[in-house]
């Protein structure tokens, strides 16, 4: 990921709304939802939502794909990865253990039985 791609999607999540919808997304990944259920959700209105949902995607992460009637947004889960992965590349100067807590505080929501519950 380049930093300008970097700060597209920080300054996108960088409000209140737009990151309460893309956490909200990752949550329901990988069905995703109607762009009303998400404004029913977080109890915004349906045009105010939809800006927000276009931000979110002209920053790569969100997309959307119409099924009949509804335009469903999903997470780009490879976008977040590819985010995470530039903010913590040279993590703690190469030294791995002082990376390692931040690792595993994530590992238990991602781990089988977690995800089998």
């Amino acid at each position: 990921m380049e930093q300008e791609d970097a700060i597209l999607a920080l300054a996108a999540l960088a409000q209140s709304t737009r990151l309460e919808t893309f956490r909200l997304l990752v949550r329901h990944e990988p069905t995703g939802l109607p762009a009303g259920d998400v404004a029913r959700a977080l109890t915004v209105p349906h045009n105010t939502m939809s800006t927000h949902l276009n931000i979110l995607a002209r920053a790569g992460l969100v997309t959307s794909e119409r099924r009949s009637r509804l335009i469903v947004y999903r997470a780009e889960m490879a976008r977040l990865r590819e985010l995470t992965l530039f903010l913590v590349k040279d993590c703690c100067g190469g030294n791995a253990s002082l990376c390692t807590p931040l690792v595993d505080e994530r590992v238990p929501c991602c781990s089988k039985e977690k995800v089998s519950q």
